[in-house]
């Protein structure tokens, strides 16, 4: 019996409920799978976003469980930061480089125990991870079809989950454990904004989805697409692969893509742990300086500045932005961009966008001003809050 493949897009483990909510029928591709844009209006899902709580699909992300007696020294030799500091039940942001020190993808690592780790990320990375593991004690396994997971974001979802009978009140930044068998929590998001993640068995999708929409009702819960998450991203200052910065395994040219210290992840960079994949090539960098350099901006006007060339004072061209939008929150026209390192070092003010704008079927180039900031556009103190505010 020949076994069927499906073509084109696949269902994932939430999208029964998915389309019943899909007023939109907004669907895009992640990694093979049907995952919405918009659920019902962006506006409606950005704002539950900052005002209440949302519940997005994070299953389509590559999932790798690596474990072993050398699982530990494998995966400190792979990324760039030392997992040293990485104790049971604790998460990392990591990003990991080929030889020329640029970055092959960015992704979230669980510890389990010393030997037992879950590699998170958006782009497939199983033959890479063989690759990183020949030599060691250590074995990979895919368990990306069989881990589903939510992305819970926005300042009711403690209260939320409270209502749904799950404890995790001292739960702080970066923790993650297993509150029921099977069902495990992170407090972990994309957002700037109080939020968790929640991982199950595939099979148990569409039961703990109930559960968490029936508890989430009455605090405004709402199902969002990736529109409205790329909003708020871009104000907390995130950055996207494939977006923001190109994973260096799927650029065609060679050293199209980006390093650590040109994105502004140095503080990621462990240069005293020993070697790791990329070191000798980012010691040459940090010592000659960074070609460019992703900076966050503040910019002239209300139209969002796109894929905008970037001048000197309209001298010379600098750069040009990755992801921009008009910040409902901010109420900022704000971007991330890369410009020239060396522009960036001296934080220019006489910066400039040049911005092609369509209203109503006639083009318009408008040149505004541009403004270097630091931190996030967006960040708020219950993020950080252990336990988070009732609502």
């Amino acid at each position: 019996m020949t076994e069927h493949v499906p073509l084109g897009l696949v269902d994932g483990p939430f999208h029964p409920r998915l389309s019943e909510l899909s007023r939109a029928r907004a669907w895009a591709g992640w990694a093979g799978i049907a995952a919405p844009v918009v659920l019902d209006t962006v506006e409606f899902e950005y704002f539950a976003i900052r005002n209440a709580s949302t519940l997005y699909d994070i299953s389509p992300m590559h999932k790798y469980r690596i474990h072993g007696s050398g699982a530990f020294a494998a995966l400190n030799r792979m990324v760039t930061r030392n997992l040293e500091y990485l104790r049971d039940g604790r998460v990392a942001y990591v990003v990991w480089c080929d030889e020329f020190g640029m970055i092959i993808d960015d992704g979230t690592l669980f510890r389990v125990s010393a030997t037992e780790f879950r590699l998170c990320c958006q782009e497939p990375m199983l033959s890479w991870l063989l690759d990183a593991l020949w030599g060691f004690d250590a074995e990979v396994e895919d368990i990306s079809e069989d881990v589903a997971a939510l992305s819970m974001q926005g300042p009711t979802t403690w209260s939320l989950l409270h209502a749904a009978g799950l404890d995790v009140a001292d739960l702080r930044p970066f923790d993650w454990r297993e509150v029921e068998p099977d069902l495990w929590v992170s407090r972990t998001g994309f957002t700037g904004d109080l939020g968790y993640e929640i991982w199950m068995p595939r099979d148990r999708a569409l039961e703990i989805w109930d559960r968490l929409w029936t508890a989430g009702l009455p605090l405004g819960l709402r199902a969002i697409g990736s529109a409205a998450l790329d909003i708020a991203r871009i104000e907390a200052g995130f950055i996207a692969a494939r977006v923001d910065f190109q994973p260096s395994l799927t650029a065609e040219r060679l050293h199209r893509g980006k390093t650590p210290l040109e994105l502004g992840l140095g503080r990621f960079v462990a240069w005293d742990k020993g070697h790791f994949n990329g070191r000798r090539a980012l010691l040459a960098q940090r010592k000659d300086g960074p070609r460019t350099r992703l900076v966050r901006l503040d910019i002239g006007g209300h139209r969002p500045a796109q894929e905008a060339f970037l001048y000197d004072r309209w001298r010379r061209e600098i750069g040009h932005v990755t992801s921009a939008i008009w910040s409902p929150t901010a109420k900022r026209n704000v971007a991330l961009a890369h410009i020239d390192a060396r522009v960036a070092a001296r934080r220019d003010t006489g910066l400039r966008a040049e911005i092609d704008v369509n209203d109503e079927g006639q083009w318009e180039r408008r040149r505004v001003p541009v403004r270097i900031v630091s931190g996030p556009f967006f960040s708020h103190p219950r993020a950080r809050a252990t336990p988070p505010e009732r609502y």
